[in-house]
């Protein structure tokens, strides 16, 4: 990683072929995200944005045949990254990451019905399939869920992948000119308290419009989601345990949901007790 990293770096040639290429292989769009976002950390909004020019043209090839996931994660790391280059907030930038899902959401159902509704016939032919294998076991069929709900996840999808490329980003830039750097800005990452207010409110508001909405919900509850992360490492740093307590951590994260529920309370009820300066204040 610290190779490509570096790769990326040496000039805008290179930095554009890395992010031309993985953008164009679908698999590791991701790492075009990435590479986009961390010119625009290093180098500002300018060189970013010439990067993402080119990073556009196979992303743009692939929303044509019907993937739009690149282009809408491209577009919101690049801006997501133009936030925390400005401002040095984290909160501000992954906040930024749920108003990229938000708006992908919302164009999605203005103007992409047609792609919401190609999609939906995929989950209504595997939904009758999963049915009738029920009814021969004796149980509940499963819903067929709305275009709303189809835009709600791909937005929900877009939020986590700018978040996680911009973090990406971000530990890149750390290992190649602040080493240690990332380490402390996500140690200590926590939301502001009346932020964190707004998004729960924000959240709400959203589950209140109809079961439709609720992962329209979860598109606001993502910075929480990711200072929660935050706040794992570094209640594991401050306690001086194995980095085998983390693997452990994210297998049971994969596999059991109330988990991540624990994680977004634990990230909420940080915003004001701030568990990582207490813990501080008593080795003192």
């Amino acid at each position: 990683m610290r190779a490509l990293a570096n790769y990326i770096m040496q000039g805008r040639l290179q930095a554009v072929l890395i992010a031309a290429f993985t953008t164009g292989s679908v698999l590791l769009a991701w790492v075009g995200a990435a590479a986009v976002a961390l010119v625009t950390l290093r180098k500002g909004s300018s060189e970013g944005s010439q990067v993402l020019f080119w990073a556009l043209l196979p992303a743009l090839v692939l929303a044509v045949w019907g993937d739009t996931g690149p282009v809408t994660t491209l577009i919101g790391v690049t801006l997501a990254a133009m936030v925390l280059r400005n401002s040095s907030s984290w909160p501000l930038a992954l906040v930024a990451a749920t108003v990229s899902g938000l708006v992908t959401g919302f164009l999605l159902v203005t103007l992409g019905q047609g792609y919401l509704e190609e999609i939906l016939n995929l989950f209504t032919a595997f939904i009758e399939q999963v049915n009738s294998q029920s009814a021969e076991q004796g149980q509940a069929p499963i819903g067929v869920p709305g275009t709303a709900v189809i835009a709600g996840l791909l937005g929900l999808s877009n939020a986590f992948a700018v978040a996680m490329c911009l973090l990406l980003a971000r530990w890149w830039q750390s290992i190649l000119y602040n080493p240690g750097g990332f380490r402390v800005e996500f140690h200590q990452l926590r939301m502001p308290p009346m932020l964190t207010i707004f998004l729960i409110v924000a959240g709400l508001l959203l589950s209140a419009l109809g079961t439709d909405y609720r992962l329209w919900a979860l598109i606001v509850i993502v910075p929480l989601g990711v200072a929660g992360l935050g706040l794992v490492h570094g209640l594991v740093a401050l306690k001086g345990k194995s980095s085998n307590v983390l693997v452990i951590f994210y297998i049971a994260l994969f596999l059991l949901h109330p988990l991540k529920i624990i994680l977004i309370v634990a990230a909420v009820l940080d915003s004001w007790i701030n568990f990582r300066a207490r813990i501080t204040s008593r080795k003192v």
